[in-house]
């Protein structure tokens, strides 16, 4: 990790959203829905106009190991586990901001480090000469 002043601007961003990345105990990934269905009973309620579907049912859904895996959770598991799925969330966008403010700092240490163009060559000297290919 480069050596960077404390007086640089972003540091102090940088340094808030590190604080704030410790913070975080759990965290789950995937996403949560409330779903309300049909079922597969031909005269059932839910088939009627307008339907009265079944549910509500927490849906859990994820990717582990390149496919989709759902899972049903009950009202105590999703109060149990909001707070997990919320701290996932905040961690994304954390690390976005982090991104963020880490891309700015290196922007301007470069600008502030940057060579000044030596103006008093006339450019026609500057310019470089063609290379030869070999015959």
């Amino acid at each position: 990790m480069p050596d960077m002043e404390t007086h640089m601007p972003w540091e102090a961003t940088r340094r808030a959203l590190a604080t704030e990345l410790a913070g975080i105990d759990g965290v789950l990934p995937g996403s949560v829905v409330l779903r309300h269905m049909r079922c597969g009973k031909p005269g059932c309620a839910c088939k009627h106009d307008p339907p009265t579907l079944h549910g509500p049912y927490i849906q859990w859904t994820r990717t582990v190991d390149g496919k989709t895996v759902t899972r049903y959770l009950t009202q105590d598991q999703l109060a149990r586990y909001q707070e997990w799925f919320d701290n996932a969330r905040r961690l994304r966008e954390i690390v976005a901001m982090l991104e963020i403010a880490s891309l700015h700092a290196v922007e301007q240490s470069e600008a502030a480090t940057a060579p000044t163009a030596d103006h008093s060559t006339p450019v026609a000297s500057r310019r470089r000469t063609p290379r030869q290919r070999p015959t």
